[in-house]
Formats: C-alpha cells, sequence, structure tokens
C-alpha cells in the first residue's frame, strides 16, 4: 500500500505541475507569454507610411510562414513610393505585385521571388486615385492579397 501511495502521489504531483506550466503559458499576467510573444512580430515599421529625404513615400509590408500580408491595406498619395517586403520567414518563400487590371492604372514594378528571411525594395509612381490589389502570386488562391489606395490629390 506505501508504493501504491507513492505512485498515486508521483502521478498527482506530475499532473498538477503540468496543469500549472500549462496555465502559466495561457495567463496573461506579467512575465507570461501571450500568442504574439509566441509568433514571430513583422518588421517594427511594417504598415506606417513615412516620407524619406528624397521626398518618397516609403511602406514596410511584413510577411512571414503565412498567407498574410501586414498590412493588407494602406494608403498613400499621389506621387513616388517605395514599398519593401519584409520576410520574417523560415521557409516560405512570397512575392508582390500589383494584380493586372485591378486597379486605375497599371502598375508595374514588382518583387518576384522573395526568400525567407529576406528584404527588397521597389519604387512606382501612385498617379490615378482609387483602389490597387496587391497580391502574392504564389498564394493568392490562399488569400494573400492587400489594398493600397491613393487619395485624390
Amino acid at each position: 500500500m506505501n508504493s501504491e501511495l507513492t505512485r498515486r502521489t508521483l502521478l498527482a504531483a506530475g499532473v498538477a505541475g503540468l496543469t500549472g506550466v500549462a496555465l502559466a503559458a495561457c495567463g496573461g499576467g506579467e512575465g507570461s507569454a501571450s500568442p504574439s510573444d509566441l509568433a514571430p512580430a513583422p518588421a517594427a515599421e511594417a504598415g506606417t507610411v513615412t516620407v524619406g529625404a528624397d521626398g518618397v513615400q516609403e511602406l514596410t509590408i511584413a510577411v512571414s510562414d503565412d498567407y498574410v500580408f501586414v498590412p493588407d491595406r494602406f494608403t498613400v498619395a499621389p506621387g513616388p513610393v517605395r514599398l519593401t517586403l519584409t520576410s520574417s520567414a523560415k521557409q516560405m518563400t512570397h512575392n508582390l505585385l500589383f494584380t493586372p487590371g485591378s486597379g486605375p492604372a497599371d502598375i508595374t514594378e514588382a518583387i518576384q521571388v522573395l526568400p525567407p528571411g529576406a528584404s527588397d525594395s521597389f519604387e512606382f509612381t501612385a498617379s490615378q486615385p482609387g483602389d490597387y490589389q496587391y497580391e502574392c502570386s504564389f498564394h493568392v488562391r490562399l488569400g494573400q492579397i492587400g489594398t493600397m489606395t491613393v487619395t485624390a490629390s
């Protein structure tokens, strides 16, 4: 009976320990991990349109090992734009192009292939106001699309 009590005690202590670890991982208190802590964070500047010293509007779009652009929607004024695509992916290759025929004017500049962990940029002039769809042509059927809005001048 003494060995049975020891086994039960050991088993109960193990279950209690695992439960405590699981609850600590799910908790929102100080020092605990949240889902955003566990996933790779997109570039800090992703989604913020700034104007460089050269007067070009600049925006970084982040991708990772999923089918999402961050941001998937942004707004620029008419004029020169520099888009940077930054990947925190470990496995997935992406690209970024404006879907032909999806906006008031075609934007042909693009990033054709972006390997995992890489970054690349391209510049174009946003001249016509309206919405322009952009996509990762490798994953467009899985919903990896976004929208750039060019405001009226």
